[in-house]
């Protein structure tokens, strides 16, 4: 069984957005509504942030974006052919505006105000993770051009306006962790020394110290309303099935236990954390169970559709010059399709 990305997502971006306005819902009315959607992570969310860096890791080439209405079907930078999660929650939100890329020359004055995407493909909680792509932003950095957005909006509202607008009127999003296996600790060849000279129980310990850390620098610069998304099953992706030489059908064994473990951790920092840090939310999006589950149970869904994927030839990207492309849309011709029973 072939499961397209799109797919398998679709029930999580729908979760996602009704935890962000339950996050919102729950503060005070009399604070005048939502303020902005600030957002962290990896590919699943960068909305263009690569485009700006020396990386090999770069979206703004076709068929990216080719479902994306705001670019007219124009790849933007966006891993998708279409929204990122962080673009939906927006919508769900009722923000007027996408939350603009970090490192885009239109991140400035009031644009800020309605969000501010920070988001990397490649990025990871650890900083060497994705060094494979030479560039990317990993959660560090992000957190620091946070910062810098931190102070200006302390300019553009005053100080005490700033505070409220972003710890009570704001929400965070943190996408991150598939890289940090995917690209360090399980890369192929780059990644067997690593692997001899630290445990996985060893390596998973070094992410939830950072990611409490991390979690806790946002905490000191305001930030109050999290929702923070757990790994999803990454040994489905066909990445590495591939790698691995599986069957269509079979999932990467170690890639998915290594996910279920980091989450349980990650479900243990953030009542941690929840406890610990006053005034704080931090609601746990469980996107592998999601996933999983359309995965298994598809038909349950209404799902009929499987397709196999067509690799896109792109001569202008070096690294992504065979990349597999699944698409449920019917009508594109160029897209082969099988139905399954």
């Amino acid at each position: 069984m072939v499961m397209e990305k799109a797919w398998s997502f679709g029930l999580v971006l729908l979760w996602f957005s009704a935890l962000s306005c339950y996050l919102v819902n729950a503060a005070d009315d009399k604070n005048g509504g939502f303020g902005a959607s600030f957002i962290f992570g990896d590919s699943l969310v960068d909305a263009g942030n690569n485009n700006y860096l020396p990386t090999l890791s770069r979206a703004n080439i076709p068929p990216n974006g080719i479902d994306f209405k705001a670019s007219g079907g124009n790849p933007t930078g966006r891993y998708t052919n279409g929204r990122t999660i962080g673009d939906i929650v927006g919508e769900e939100l009722g923000v007027p505006n996408y939350a603009v890329p970090y490192l885009a020359p239109n991140s400035t004055g009031k644009a800020i105000l309605y969000g501010v995407n920070y988001a990397s493909g490649g990025g990871g909680i650890m900083n060497a993770t994705g060094r494979i792509f030479v560039n990317r932003l990993g959660l560090d950095i992000q957190i620091d051009f946070f910062n810098n957005t931190r102070k200006q909006f302390d300019k553009l509202l005053g100080s005490s306006k700033a505070k409220d607008y972003i710890s009570k009127r704001s929400i965070f999003s943190v996408t991150i962790g598939a890289n940090d296996f995917l690209n360090n600790y399980l890369l192929p060849v780059l990644s067997i020394g690593a692997r001899i000279s630290e445990t996985p129980d060893g390596f998973i310990d070094d992410m939830i110290n950072h990611l409490s850390n991390q979690l806790t620098r946002l905490y000191k610069l305001d930030a109050r309303k999290f929702v923070i998304g757990n790994v999803g099953p990454i040994g489905c992706i066909p990445y590495q099935k591939t790698i691995n030489q599986l069957n269509e059908n079979e999932c990467v064994d170690l890639a998915n236990k290594l996910a279920m473990q980091y989450n349980g951790r990650l479900k243990e920092l953030l009542t941690e954390l929840n406890g610990k840090l006053k005034g704080a939310i931090f609601v746990h999006a469980n996107v592998y169970d999601l996933v999983m589950e359309l995965i298994t149970n598809y038909a349950k869904y209404g799902i009929i559709w499987f397709f196999t994927c067509r690799f896109y030839n792109s001569e202008r990207s070096m690294l992504w010059k065979w990349r597999a492309i699944c698409r449920d849309n019917p009508m594109r011709t160029d897209i082969k399709y099988v139905q399954r029973p």
